[in-house]
Order: structure tokens, then sequence, then C-alpha cells
């Protein structure tokens, strides 16, 4: 009993106050109102004593479903080029975020795509030689690919030459029209073909090429070229929008994410607004929509594309009264750093201009850097990301791009990184806890759970009872905690929680030696052992419930090889004592060490 009272003293599981929002660490374990769905099996099995007053009671009334349902989108991507590993993760990061919200039981929608108008598109096709139709076709194709290849559980894959967005594009035009917020003018400034933007003269200064010594007229902003130009074109009144928008950014300070970005917007508005160009001579931009009623002009494209989230929700033919059914308004852009401003000027300013609700949040991510240097098509420093995954793997991948990646400040892209959080964290951490309790010859793990309330004496008179108390305790925080960071749309600091607990439990694994125990223990000493495998197998049902959203294919393989019944995968039965009936279907133990992969068995070594 020594060695158990060693183990006691050293593992106290006292897991990171980080783990709870502090409203979750203020309630007891008991206090959770989350109803669990009823099995669709009776249970053969009786419930643990030491669970009995903390699992929640089930409830045959089903939730009500609203209306409307969670909508998230990408960005769309632009056609100029193939995608690097950054368009990957704006990818990943939307349908975390969208699977999870299909985990806690709503209905979601998430829309990604491509933008395949405008002046760099036309100017890639006509530089490969090819039509510009064939050029999007060509490059769309390579996104829509990458998207299935990463596991995007997107409900449409738009694009911005599909005719129902350019008749939606039209509508909208109309609408601002009889607004009286569309005029013509001729228009002097700052264009930059990179940016598809202009800029006033505040925004620019000069810049010289280290490597030619040119000098040049950049953006502050992007660093990109730009040129003075002069031409006839539409604009928008958004300058009458102003009062609105600063009134609304008051009313939502934490409408962007994260914070300093929302100040970026608010101050941008207050110094920087003027009225917006919005179309451009069909003689010098051909391809793109052609405003209604003129073919001398073609509707911008940054107006083009900010219409694909609700061409997508189903304007403009969306049932009167109805119109949330599409997803409108947005519950979630997810949006790169760069295209900030408009998402969150243009957009809200065109929003509001034609009586449209506003989406009701933007997560605005950092970059991926190679070498500390921005990923880019035209720098040629992006990261193949159908040969990252081929290296990889898929799970792997999203893994480090949730896991690393930066929202408020960038990441950069390494491989011997990728290399050394897989074998620490997913082959040493998940992996190994998942072996350490299934494969091995000297306890079933079926019959471990099925025996749970024969441990009676360990719960009364056992040093290590406030060892496993503890590590239940934390598993009953477990999910709010990793809802909150969630919540808060910080799905790196909800995946590290998630591997907190992995963690301990391997910890408390390594401190109770349960194959010791049941070698060479008396019946007290098995029970030990027993209970320290039912918490580490607890945790391993528990964390493959909520890894879906972040590593599915891994995720579900982890709740297969535990038996976990399919329906009790959701976020109702992400608790301790939830769900008794799994592990049953396990190979025998003689079979387990000799048959069964390894969940991440050992990668390449690096060349």
């Amino acid at each position: 009993m020594e060695l158990l009272r060693a183990a006691s003293a050293r593992g106290s599981l006292g897991w990171p106050r980080s783990w709870a929002c502090p409203s979750c660490r203020s309630q007891a374990a008991t206090s959770r109102s989350r109803q669990l769905r009823p099995s669709s099996r009776p249970s053969s099995r009786p419930s643990s004593r030491l669970f009995a007053t903390t699992t929640p009671s089930l409830s045959t009334t089903p939730a009500s479903e609203p209306s409307k349902p969670y909508y998230v989108t990408t960005p769309i991507f632009y056609v100029n080029a193939s995608p690097h590993v950054g368009h990957l993760y704006s990818m990943v990061l939307a349908d975390v975020l969208k699977r999870w919200q299909t985990l806690v039981g709503k209905t979601a929608l998430l829309c990604t795509g491509t933008d395949e108008h405008g002046m760099k598109v036309q100017q890639a096709a006509a530089s490969n030689s090819v039509p510009p139709k064939v050029w999007c076709d060509e490059n769309a194709a390579k996104f829509e690919e990458l998207a299935q290849r990463a596991l995007i559980d997107h409900d449409r894959f738009i694009r911005t030459t599909d005719p129902d967005h350019i008749d939606a594009v039209k509508h909208f035009w109309f609408l601002l029209q009889e607004k009286g917020l569309i005029y013509e003018s001729k228009h002097e400034g700052w264009y930059c073909v990179s940016d598809e933007c202009f800029y006033p003269d505040s925004l620019v200064a000069k810049k010289m090429d280290p490597f030619t010594g040119e000098v040049f007229m950049a953006s502050n902003e992007t660093g990109n070229k730009v040129e003075w130009t002069e031409e006839k074109n539409y604009h928008f009144r958004m300058t009458a929008l102003k009062d609105k928008l600063l009134e609304f950014y008051d009313k939502n300070p934490n409408w962007v994410v994260p914070a300093s970005r929302m100040n970026q917007v608010v101050k941008w508005v207050k110094d920087n607004l003027e009225d917006l160009s919005i179309s451009r001579p069909a003689n010098r931009l051909s391809w793109g929509i052609r405003v209604p009623d003129d073919d001398s002009q073609t509707v911008y494209v940054w107006v083009d594309a900010l219409v694909n989230y609700i061409t997508k929700a189903g304007f403009p033919t969306w049932t009167p009264g109805r119109e949330e059914e599409g997803g409108w308004p947005a519950d979630l852009h997810v949006i790169g750093k760069d295209i900030l401003r408009f998402h969150c000027v243009y957009w809200p300013a065109l929003l509001l201009a034609v009586d449209l609700p506003l989406p009701k949040q933007i997560l605005s991510h950092a970059h991926w850097t190679m070498d500390k240097r921005k990923m880019s098509k035209s720098s040629g420093n992006g990261v193949n990301p159908f040969l990252a995954i081929d290296r990889w793997g898929v799970d792997t991948m999203r893994f480090y791009m949730i896991h690393d990646g930066g929202i408020a400040h960038d990441s950069d892209y390494n491989n011997s990184v990728i290399a050394s959080k897989y074998k620490k964290l997913l082959q040493g951490g998940l992996g190994n806890l998942l072996s350490r309790t299934t494969r091995t010859v000297y306890w079933d793990l079926g019959e471990v759970i099925a025996s749970r309330q024969s441990k009676l004496a360990l719960a009364h008179q056992d040093p290590l009872k406030e060892l496993f108390t503890n590590h239940k305790e934390a598993l009953l925080r477990l999910f709010p905690a990793v809802a909150d960071r969630m919540a808060q749309l910080d799905p790196s600091g909800a995946l590290k929680i998630i591997l907190e607990a992995v963690a301990e439990a391997n910890k408390l694994i390594s401190d109770t030696t349960p194959w010791t125990l049941m070698r060479k223990g008396d019946d007290t000493r098995k029970a030990a052992a027993g209970e320290a495998l039912f918490m580490a197998a607890e945790t391993l049902r528990i964390v493959g419930i909520l890894l879906q959203p972040f590593i599915p294919k891994k995720a579900t393989e982890l709740l297969d090889r535990l038996g976990v019944s399919p329906e009790r995968r959701t976020s109702q039965f992400a608790e301790p004592g939830s769900d008794f009936d799994y592990a049953v279907t396990l190979a025998t133990p003689a079979e387990k060490w000799y048959d069964t992969e390894f969940l991440f068995p050992p990668q390449p070594v690096l060349e």
C-alpha cells in the first residue's frame, strides 16, 4: 500500500484553473442542467454508486429546434492561383466551429467557395493564355478538392460565377439604387490590383524594392503596389452610413474577435471612411458581373464577393417571414486579418443600406508565415496543403492548424514542429493512453466497466480515494471548460484543455500502475487498478467525443475502438458516468496486443 499512498500524494489532479470559466468553477459538479438523450437500448449494467448523484436524469422530451440554423462561413478564395496552407487554416477553423455546433445539438450550416471575378483573376488567366472561365473552373476545382481532402463539412461550395449568385448581386444592386445610395462620378485615387481596392492618400507611401531599388507607391496596410487611376464609375454613399456604423460598433463591442481588430475597424471608420467606388469600366475590367442596365461598367469585385454569404442563405428568393431558415444573419464569418476592412466596414455598410441584418460576429484570424514571412501566392512561399496532408495525414494537419494557428498573432509553419507535436501529443499522449488502456492481456476493459459498481471498498477506505475523486471532478469540469473556450471563438484553447485531460489520465495510469496491481495485488489493489482503468476509459470516451470537431477521422476511430455507440457520441454524453454500455465489442485480451494497430503509428523520420 505504500506505493499507492505515494501515488496518491503525487497525483492530486488539481487540474489547471484555466479549465473552467469562473461560473463553471463556482458550480458544484452535480449542478449541470444538460439533459441526456435516452439510449436507444436499455442498459444491462447498474450505474455506479460513486456517480449516482452526478449523472443527470434522462429526458424523453426533445428540445425544440429553432428555425434558424447556426450559419458559419469561410472567406471565398481568389482563384488567381492554387491554394496554400493559409486557405486550409481558414477552412479548418470554420469547420471546427461548425462541427462543434452540431456536436452540441444544433443544426449548423457551413459555406465555403471561390471568388472568381476581378482584375487579379483576369490578369492571371491572360498570363496563362486561357479564357477566364476556363481558368476559374480549373482553380475552383482545386479549392473544392482541398475542402474534400481536409474533411470540411460544408453545405455548399459557392462560386461567384454561379447563376443564382449573379442574380443575387444584380438584385442587391437594384436595392441600393432604390435607396438612392448609388451615384455616378469621376473617381481619382490610388488603386491596388493585388488588393482589389482604392486607397486614400493617407494610406499610401513611397516604398523601395530592396532587391531592384525601384521606388513606387504602396499601400501602408499591405505593402502592395498602387497606381494612380482616373475613371468614371458608380459610387456607394458609404459616408451616409457612418453614424449607423459607429453606433453599431458601440453597441456590439465584441463583434470582431480579437478585440484589437475591433479597435482597428472603429478607427478606420472614424478617420478614413469615404464613399466607395463600386464599379469599374468594362473596357478595363471585362471579367465580372456587368452593372444592371449599364454594360459599360462591371460590378466591383468586393460587392460581388460579399453578397455570396446571403446568396447561400437564399437571397433574394427567400420566403417573406422565413428568411432565417437559410441561416441569415450569419452567426460567424471566419476571415483572415488582411480582409478585415471589406468584411467589417464595407459589408455592414452595404447591409445597413438595404435594411438587412448584420452578421452576428466576425472571427479575424492571423496569418501563417514561412520563415516569419507571410505566405502568399505572389511571393511563392506558400505551403502546398495537398502535399502536407499527404505527408502528415489529414487529422494531423487539422490538429496542427488549430493547436498552433494564431488568432491575434501570426504563426510560423514548421515541419519539425509538426513532427514534435505529433510524437508528443498525439502518439505519446492520446494514442499512448488508448494503448495502455486497451492493448493488454492483463484485463478486459469491458469487464472493468461492467463491474464498476463492485469497487465499493475503495471509495470508503483506500488512500487513493482522493486521487480518483479529483480526477472524476476534473472530468465533470471538462465539457463546460471546453464549451467556454469555443464560445469565445478559441478552438486552440479548447483543444489544449482536452489535451490536458489526456495528460492527466496518462499520469493517473503511471502513478497507479494497474498492470502490477492486477497481476500481484489483493482484492483491494485490484479494485484500485479497476478504478484507475475506469477513469482512463472515461477520459478516452469523453475526449473522443470532444475531439470529433477537431480530428474527425481519428476521433471516430478512437470511439469505434472503445465500442461507443454512435448515438452516444454527442456532447450530452461528455460527462463521466453517462454511458456504461461501451467496451463490450473490444477484442479479447489475448488478441489486443498483437492484432490492434496503434491509433497514431510512428511517423517517418524527417529528411
